[in-house]
C-alpha cells in the first residue's frame, strides 16, 4: 500500500513497497505510530532482486586521457563497486548485521504550529540507554551522505567510556527525513529549521527534558538552530562542522596580507572547494529532481555520486572500500535519494545553506559550544575568534588526523573532545545536571 501521511498523531502511519518497481518509495517494512517502536531492517526481497538486476546493468562511460579525479570519480571505482555488488554484496546478510549492531524505532513527532510545514513527521531512530548511572542524553545528529550509520563506531566510546573521570551518554540518533529509513517530507518547505524543530519533539517524546547535542555536515546546521529555538532544552554542544564565512574585513586583510595563518588557511581552503568541488551541493540546491531522476534509477551512479562525495573528506582512503560505500549507497537507494538531496534546496539560503559562494549566516547560540576540526574538513583552522561570532564556543579542539565524518572514521578522536568538554562541567553548563546525566526522576 501507499505511504499514508496521517494528520491524527494516534492513528498508524505505515510503509510498504507498492509493487511498482525498483522506483517504489518505500520498499521496506515500518510502522509510524505516535509513539516510540521498536523497528527492524526489513527490506522487500524482490526490491533487491531489481537492484541487482539494475546494477548488471549499469553502463559506463569513456574516459578521457588524463589524471583521475580532474573530471569525476574515475570509471575503474564504478566498475569495482558493481562487481562487488554483483559478486560479493548480501544486503541481507548486511541487514541482520545492522539490526544487531544498532537499537532502532519508529514514531512520528508533530510540529510546532508556526511551522511552515505542517505535516506530521514520521522518524526512524536509534536509541542507546548507557548502563552508568547518570548518563547525559545525548543528541547526535547526521550529514550528508551520511546517515544514521555515521554514528556506529562512537557508540561504543559514549556508552561505556574508559574510565570514571569520562561522562557517559544516552545516546539518540535520528534519521532525517529522506534519509535511511525516515520517510522523506510529503510537502515542500522541510529544511534545517524543521528538523531541529522534529528533532526536540523526538527528544522530549523519550523523556528528555534536557540534552546535549553533536553532529558535523548538515546536522551541524541543524543542531545550531536546534540550540536557539529551544534554548531551554540543549544544555551545550560539540560541533565538527561550525560553518562562518568570512566577512568582509576578513577578506581585506587577506587580500593586505595582513591575516594569520589560520585566517589565510580557512580563506584559501573555501576558495578552493567552491571553485572545485562544490557543483554537487548547487546542483541539489537548485535542481534536486533533475539530478533524482538519474541517481533514482542507477543504484552504481546513485554509488559513486557519494564516492565523490566522500574520498575528499576521509584521511585515509582506505576505508572507502566497496562494502562500505554500497552500505552508505543502500541508506539513499532503498527509498530513493531525492528526499535527502532536496534537503539542501528546502533549508536553502535562509535556512542556513550554502549559496553559490559561501554561507548565510545562522542565529547565535548562546550555550556553550565547542568545536571539532579535522583537517580533511571544508572548515579545518577556523579561527576560534571567527566562530565566537555566531555562538558561545568556548573551546576549539584541532587535529592533526581525521576527516569530515570523525564519528565513523576517527571515532576515539572525537571521542576525546567529548569527553574532554562534556567532562567539564564548568566549561560545558552540564552542572545543570546533577551527576554528568539527567535530574532525578526525569527518565
Amino acid at each position: 500500500m501507499h505511504l499514508i501521511v496521517c494528520s491524527v498523531a494516534s492513528l498508524i502511519i505505515a510503509c510498504w513497497a507498492q509493487r511498482g518497481g525498483v522506483g517504489s518509495p518505500h520498499p521496506f517494512k515500518a510502522s509510524f505510530g505516535d509513539s516510540p517502536a521498536p523497528f527492524m531492517i526489513d527490506v522487500d526481497h524482490e526490491f533487491i532482486q531489481e537492484t541487482l538486476q539494475r546494477v548488471r546493468l549499469t553502463r559506463s562511460p569513456g574516459e578521457l586521457n588524463q589524471p583521475e579525479l580532474v573530471d569525476g570519480p574515475p570509471v575503474r571505482v564504478a566498475l569495482a563497486v558493481r562487481d562487488h555488488w554483483i559478486k560479493d554484496y548480501d544486503w541481507f546478510q548486511t541487514q541482520h548485521a545492522l539490526n544487531d549492531q544498532f537499537t532502532q524505532f519508529t514514531t512520528t513527532v508533530s510540529m510546532p504550529a508556526d511551522c511552515r510545514y505542517t505535516a506530521p513527521v514520521p522518524l526512524h531512530f536509534i536509541h542507546h540507554k548507557s548502563d552508568h548511572e547518570g548518563a547525559i542524553p545525548l543528541l547526535f545528529i547526521h550529514g550528508w551522505p551520511g546517515s544514521f550509520l555515521e554514528v556506529g563506531p562512537l557508540l561504543p566510546y559514549l556508552l561505556d567510556p574508559p574510565n570514571a573521570s569520562a561522562p557517559a551518554f544516552h545516546v539518540v540518533a535520528p534519521s532525517i527525513p529522506g534519509f535511511a529509513f525516515s520517510p522523506a517530507p510529503t510537502q515542500p518547505g522541510f529544511g534545517y529549521i524543521e528538523a531541529a524543530h522534529a528533532f526536540d519533539a523526538l527528544m522530549r517524546q523519550l523523556g528528555y527534558s534536557q540534552y546535549v547535542l553533536q553532529a558535523g555536515d548538515a546536522g551541524g546546521l541543524i543542531m545550531r538552530y536546534q540550540a536557539h529555538l529551544y534554548p531551554s532544552s540543549v544544555v551545550s554542544g560539540l560541533n565538527n562542522f561550525w560553518v562562518v564565512s568570512p566577512e568582509i574585513s576578513d577578506l581585506e586583510r587577506y587580500h593586505a596580507k595582513e591575516a594569520s595563518d589560520d585566517e589565510v588557511a580557512i580563506i584559501e581552503r573555501m576558495q578552493f572547494f567552491i571553485s572545485e568541488h562544490w557543483g554537487y551541493g548547487q546542483i541539489q540546491q537548485t535542481r534536486p529532481l533533475r539530478l533524482a531522476h538519474a541517481l533514482t534509477d542507477s543504484p552504481v551512479g546513485l554509488a559513486i555520486w557519494i564516492y565523490d562525495g566522500l574520498w575528499p573528506a576521509v584521511w585515509d582512503l582506505s576505508v572507502l572500500t566497496a562494502q562500505e560505500i554500497i552500505t552508505w549507497t543502500m541508506m539513499h537507494w532503498i527509498q530513493g535519494p531525492y528526499g535527502a538531496l532536496s534537503i539542501y534546496k528546502q533549508g536553502g539560503p535562509l535556512g542556513g545553506g550554502f549559496n553559490a559562494t559561501h554561507f548565510t549566516p545562522l542565529p547565535y547560540v548562546h550555550q556553550p559550544m565547542a568545536i571539532s576540526e579535522f583537517p580533511k574538513d571544508l572548515w579545518y583552522r577556523t579561527p576560534l575568534e571567527w566562530t565566537q561570532r555566531t555562538g558561545n564556543v568556548k573551546v576549539r579542539y584541532l587535529h592533526e588526523t581525521g576527516g569530515h565524518f570523525p564519528a565513523w572514521e576517527n571515532p576515539e578522536l572525537l571521542a576525546k573532545d567529548i569527553w574532554s568538554f562534556f567532562g567539564d562541567k564548568e566549561l560545558s553548563g552540564m552542572n545543570v545536571f546533577q551527576r554528568y546525566g539527567e535530574r532525578k526522576g526525569e527518565l
